[in-house]
């Protein structure tokens, strides 16, 4: 008998939502530079300033899942690819294949590497962003939208049964430690942290990003 203390469970605190964006019915993914929140969408990455709301720069490229940021480059799921993208261009400097082969969601870059979410398969894959290589695999009991790290601590969106949350995983051993449920109708498309107290959700077909307050403490 599991004597595992269940993860708590809080609503999601959504302070403010972005979009939709013009010619962009869709959000597959969202990232954050610093200074700007980029939202791939079908056929583009778009930056939106998070104080106006407006957005301010295009790369026409294939965005079929999520985006991440190294600090310095673009990277972004096309098809069955990861792509490296210069942020000023949006040219490909370097191309990796994702592990799910066309069927992969949620990116983000931590301690080195690239944290790819498998959304079916209910699996977050670390990739070695040379090679692409498949160097470990956390489990989820969820499906698996975006991906982020947050200090150190994992969480995943998740988009099942018309239901989402956002979850915090141990990333030993993919206990899930904490819950934060979207309100009814809102789903996660992609995750990304703003570095301070913001999560950013992609919001699927409604076009939209939300800002979720992140929870301190519990």
């Amino acid at each position: 008998m599991s004597t595992a203390t269940p993860a708590p469970v809080r609503s999601a605190e959504v302070v403010r939502e972005y979009g939709p964006f013009p010619a962009a019915p869709r959000v597959h993914g969202v990232s954050h530079d610093g200074r700007q929140v980029w939202v791939a969408t079908d056929g583009a990455l778009i930056a939106v300033d998070p104080a106006s709301g407006e957005p301010t720069r295009q790369l026409d490229r294939a965005c079929d899942a999520g985006t991440a940021w190294d600090g310095k480059h673009l990277w972004q799921i096309a098809g069955a690819r990861i792509e490296k993208l210069d942020p000023a261009t949006g040219e490909v400097l370097h191309a990796i294949p994702a592990p799910g082969a066309g069927k992969d969601s949620g990116l983000t870059w931590a301690e080195g590497h690239l944290w790819v979410g498998q959304y079916s398969d209910r699996a977050i894959h670390q990739v070695d962003p040379a090679t692409g290589a498949v160097l470990r695999t956390i489990a989820s009991d969820r499906f698996v939208t975006g991906v982020t790290w947050v200090e150190g601590e994992l969480w995943h969106g998740t988009w099942e049964h018309d239901e989402s949350e956002l979850r915090r995983l141990d990333p030993a051993s993919g206990a899930v430690r904490e819950r934060l449920r979207m309100p009814a109708g809102l789903h996660v498309s992609g995750l990304e942290w703003d570095g301070a107290e913001l999560f950013y959700c992609g919001g699927g077909s409604s076009g939209k990003v939300r800002a979720v307050r992140r929870p301190r403490g519990g």
